[in-house]
């Protein structure tokens, strides 16, 4: 859902520009994408938490995994997510249609995001400014903090396992939930840290490139790194390509 949510959320925008020559969005129209954007954006984010979650409790307490994490757990961890998700970027469009903006603006991608919108206001933009950075520190710094805290525990789990064997198997079953987190995390990362320290020694077009990887890159890539990983999947796949071929 996150995956496909965040794809819909990007793809009108970027077909109206590339394909169609379209290249005029409406204020109202631009709020709702953005929110949408941010919002299934967060749901990747927890999504991962989630995960590193399910893999923490799967490696210290592989006895009481079934306990722990039942189907009525999952899905009100699920709820959570979809709630905070969403409420915390409602505002964004309300605080958004407080401020004025010029007739026409240039926007510096082909979709529509809280910073570059921010950017584009003849108000002043403190309180909008404020709340973004409130909800990327509770929202995707949060989480981050939390895989990594994740993580720890789980290499401190697994490094007590005296079976080499053991210690490898407990690790691969890490290895797709740590692609995925790099995959959401690197672009998302390097954005930030060139936004801060590059801005008069790159071109525009890193950052839009860097934008463009970290909204569009994770939700491709994503099934096929569970797919190379998920031995059921894996097998489903060389069947059909096999029957495909007779």
């Amino acid at each position: 859902m996150a995956d496909l949510g965040l794809s819909a959320s990007t793809l009108p925008s970027m077909v109206a520009v590339f394909l169609l020559g379209q290249r005029m969005i409406g204020a109202a129209a631009c709020f709702m994408q953005l929110f949408f954007i941010h919002t299934f954006s967060v749901i990747e984010s927890a999504v991962l938490l989630a995960m590193a979650f399910d893999r923490c409790v799967a490696i210290r307490e592989p006895l009481r995994y079934a306990t722990i994490l039942t189907t009525r757990r999952i899905g009100a961890i699920g709820l959570a997510i979809v709630i905070r998700s969403a409420a915390l970027h409602l505002p964004l469009p309300v605080l958004l249609g407080r401020l004025t903006f010029q007739s026409v603006s240039a926007l510096s991608h082909s979709y529509c995001v809280h910073p570059d919108v921010l950017r584009l206001s003849c108000s002043s933009t403190v309180i909008n400014s404020g709340f973004g950075l409130f909800v990327m520190l509770s929202t995707l710094g949060m989480d981050a903090v939390l895989i990594l805290l994740s993580y720890v525990l789980i290499l401190k789990t697994v490094l007590s396992i005296a079976s080499n064997a053991e210690r490898l198997k407990a690790f691969n079953t890490c290895i797709s939930h740590i692609c995925a987190v790099l995959l959401f995390y690197t672009p998302l990362v390097s954005l930030s840290m060139i936004h801060r320290f590059g801005k008069k020694k790159l071109p525009a077009q890193v950052y839009m490139f860097l934008s463009y990887l970290h909204f569009l890159m994770p939700p491709m890539l994503n099934p096929i790194v569970y797919s190379v990983k998920t031995k059921e999947i894996r097998v489903r796949i060389l069947k059909m390509l096999h029957s495909n071929k007779h």
